[in-house]
């Protein structure tokens, strides 16, 4: 599913398949009788579809549906794409945040109730991917400064739609990944925490999406950890909300993701205000992520506005189109002046480095141990062991990239079930093989859906693109090793990034600058990340809202149910069949 969607995949065929367990809620109404003589050949419980419109699926509804068969997973752009980032932007004009003299601040423009504040967030991938596509030796921060150009400059999208709206602030995911890196591997070491061992990551929404409606037996090893986009969505609502006194839905956060399946996470009903500023059950409230796009769809937002994506300018933002964020600590926290080590090693990998900071943080608890690896049955399967000075396993981890592997493990993971022969063994009880040590069971699992993690995410630019075609001059359609070398390229400049890709509030190079934060203590850095500062911004943001952390930042997950094979009321059917005709599909 990551790997193949595109807006440019899309069309009108959707067919309710006979798995869908999201009951048909609505249909269109009938269309009024007419006195014409015109005639319709319809088939039988099907009613005319005159002048009916397209059927429309929420995001919600798709991320609980196990079945459904579309054209290209049409509906789960519908709501999330460039185009509806430029509607929003065209509906009214942008709040706008000005700070006092006494360093208060105030929101213009609140008597239009269309109005909303813009804030967008940028992955490190996406810079990666879209630093390749522009060639010339760009960096992962020079893209970074060109997507803010775009978003919040002068000559990007405030340069033309209807009302000139731009963004008010760009911020770095890497800094909610950080967070999440602490919180994941404290999270790992809890033994009486509530996530079962082996603690399965996850950041990745397609794995999470197929644990809750293929392989519910491993919901109670995934991480209830947030994924960066969903935390710094949570961390941008609710502290704008608070200081600036207007409610969530007047903020609308855009995300710039590497991954199509970020569409499904951000619609999922966890992430809304109603679970963290209510009593904690899922409902339809204010999204913590209004929408998602991808990096090719960066490059479709500046075509739709006749913009050069690749002729933007790669200096920093200048001052006077930057508002101070509200609250001084986590200004710090969002634009650190500091570069970004975690990120620039690559044994961390590119999807995060979830694994790598928790092995990092398990070997520091155990002075003079040592990182142990082997390669799995292939490149995207690798195991680590944590040993410590005596020689003794103390913590085994691993890593899953692609489906087919990640199969491998949950079959694995699935219980066994009682026989019902007296004395036999149970059911699907794994058997070891013979001659090999049990050793100790794996503790952390990191799992992408991806082949080759997330900078090889479905939403981002390939080889085999046009605008890479046209700007390499290749003679012929990239073939396989031609993609290989373009993942390398991106890759390198995922791992070359000199510091954060989104500019701090200070123009020139920081790169020498240390955030204070980060010198809390001398010995209190792992992985150049301090968890003692991350716990207290962490404890400063929950001060802010009046919400505990842990209602910020973790989530749930839920096993989806289907019903195939079970009863069904002959109304809903005759209405799921009416809907397809009215969508030109059916049976």
């Amino acid at each position: 599913m990551s790997a193949i969607l595109s807006a440019d995949d899309l069309n009108d065929f959707i067919s309710p398949g006979v798995a869908c367990i999201k009951p048909v809620e609505t249909l269109p109404a009938p269309p009024p009788p007419t006195n014409d003589l015109e005639h319709e050949v319809i088939l039988d419980g099907q009613q005319p579809a005159a002048n009916a419109g397209p059927a429309q699926i929420s995001l919600t509804d798709c991320l609980a549906c196990s079945g459904c068969v579309t054209s290209a997973e049409a509906v789960l752009v519908s709501l999330q794409s460039h185009a509806e980032l430029l509607s929003v932007l065209d509906s009214a004009p942008a709040l706008r945040v000005a700070q006092r003299h006494d360093s208060t601040f105030e929101v213009q423009g609140l008597e239009n109730p269309d109005s909303k504040l813009f804030v967008a967030s940028v992955s490190p991938q996406t810079r990666a991917s879209l630093a390749a596509a522009t060639g010339h030796g760009v960096s992962e921060r020079e893209a970074g400064r060109m997507i803010s150009q775009l978003l919040m400059g002068a000559e990007g999208l405030r340069a033309g739609g209807k009302w000139n709206n731009g963004f008010t602030w760009v911020v770095d995911t890497n800094s909610a990944r950080e967070a999440c890196l602490v919180l994941g591997a404290e999270e790992a070491l809890d033994d009486g925490g509530n996530v079962a061992k082996p603690i399965l990551t996850s950041s990745c929404p397609g794995w999470v999406c197929y644990a809750e409606k293929t392989h519910p037996h491993v919901l109670p090893h995934i991480s209830k950890v947030k994924s960066p986009q969903a935390l710094m969505g949570t961390l941008l609502k609710t502290t704008l909300s608070r200081t600036l006194g207007i409610p969530p839905n007047r903020i609308w956060h855009l995300a710039v993701m590497p991954c199509f399946d970020k569409k499904l996470e951000a619609s999922r009903e966890e992430l809304t205000d109603s679970v963290w500023n209510g009593s904690g059950q899922p409902g339809r409230g204010a999204r913590d992520v209004d929408c998602v796009i991808t990096s090719k769809e960066i490059l479709m937002l500046t075509e739709s506005r006749n913009i050069d994506f690749f002729g933007l300018s790669r200096s920093p933002i200048p001052t006077s189109l930057r508002t101070p964020f509200p609250d001084p600590t986590l200004q710090r926290f969002l634009f650190p002046p500091r570069s970004r080590i975690a990120q620039s090693d690559p044994l961390a990998g590119t999807s995060g480095g979830n694994l790598y900071y928790t092995l990092k943080y398990i070997s520091v608890r155990h002075p003079g141990s040592r990182i142990e690896a082997a390669r799995g049955r292939n490149a995207d399967v690798a195991e680590y062991t944590v040993i410590s000075a005596a020689g003794e396993p103390v913590f085994k981890a691993a890593r899953y990239y692609g489906f087919r592997n990640i199969q491998n493990l949950v079959r694995r993971l699935k219980p066994a079930r009682p026989s019902r022969m007296p004395g036999a063994r149970p059911v699907g009880a794994t058997r070891k093989p013979a001659g090999k040590p049990t050793g100790l069971e794996y503790a952390y699992v990191e799992i992408m859906a991806c082949p080759g993690g997330c900078t090889n995410g479905g939403g981002q630019i390939k080889a085999d693109d046009p605008i890479v075609v046209e700007r390499r001059g290749f003679q012929s359609k990239p073939g396989p090793q031609e993609q290989k070398q373009w993942l390398a390229q991106v890759d390198e400049a995922y791992f070359s990034a000199e510091d954060s890709g989104i500019d701090s509030e200070v123009d020139g190079d920081n790169s020498t600058i240390v955030n204070e934060g980060w010198a809390h203590e001398s010995g209190d850095v792992v992985g150049g990340i301090s968890p003692s500062y991350i716990r207290d911004t962490l404890a400063h943001w929950a001060g802010i809202t009046g919400i505990d952390v842990d209602r910020l930042a973790y989530t749930s997950y839920r096993e989806v149910v289907s019903d195939v094979g079970k009863d069904k009321t002959a109304g809903n059917t005759e209405r799921v069949v009416q809907l397809a005709g009215k969508i030109g599909g059916g049976w």
